[in-house]
């Protein structure tokens, strides 16, 4: 006896339906490979490690980094207008150094041109002393950047005469690697403009 032949649309009935389930399985396959990187990626970005002395790993939650974030965007926009502003015939070259490591190209461009323009020279020439009485700045995010906006207080000393200015810059932040002792904080001022340079009285605006 014969064994019948199956019919052709079932074998291919058949066949479909072990393709269709085999794409079905493999599209949720890549779906939750998909998501699982995505919810890895997302654990990495709201954590950071730190090595305890005794050599266990402790997790750092972002939100404790953008609390720290102000912390040290306020310490490194302090420490540049003090290497910036605050010069003397005497230091005004090793301080200036220090402070191009705490900006890019926007500060350099300023220096060149500060140069330029004779401030470096008249500071040598007639010996004045530029000393930086007070520093705040303002930092927040906008638009996924950190911008900020610093006065500076600061007076000139010409021996006989002491002119008091405030000095209104700002610019953005930015993070970069850590770099001891050049740029502790691990970040860098860009977009760098002077927007006002006024005279005042600084003993009445204490008042």
């Amino acid at each position: 006896m014969k064994t019948p032949y199956k019919n052709i649309y079932s074998v291919l009935k058949l066949n479909r339906l072990i393709v269709l389930a085999v794409v079905i399985c493999s599209l949720l396959s890549s779906s939750f490979a998909i998501w699982m990187a995505f919810k890895t990626e997302q654990d990495a970005l709201n954590s950071a490690f730190a090595i305890n002395t005794d050599g266990t790993i402790i997790p750092l939650k972002l939100v404790t980094q953008k609390e720290n974030f102000k912390v040290e965007a306020l310490a490194h926009l302090e420490l540049f207008h003090t290497y910036f502003y605050n010069i003397d015939a005497s230091n005004y070259e090793r301080n200036l150094e220090k402070a191009l490591w705490l900006a890019n190209s926007s500060v350099d461009n300023l220096y060149r041109q500060k140069k330029a323009d004779g401030v470096y020279n008249r500071l040598l020439q007639y010996s004045l002393v530029q000393k930086v009485l007070s520093i705040d700045s303002q930092v927040e995010q906008q638009n996924g950047s950190y911008v900020f906006r610093t006065v500076t207080i600061f007076e000139i000393n010409r021996g006989s005469v002491i002119d008091t200015y405030e000095l209104v810059s700002a610019g953005n932040l930015i993070m970069v690697d850590r770099n001891f002792p050049n740029n502790p904080h691990g970040l860098l001022i860009t977009n760098y403009f002077e927007n006002t340079l006024r005279k005042i009285d600084y003993e009445s605006r204490k008042e």
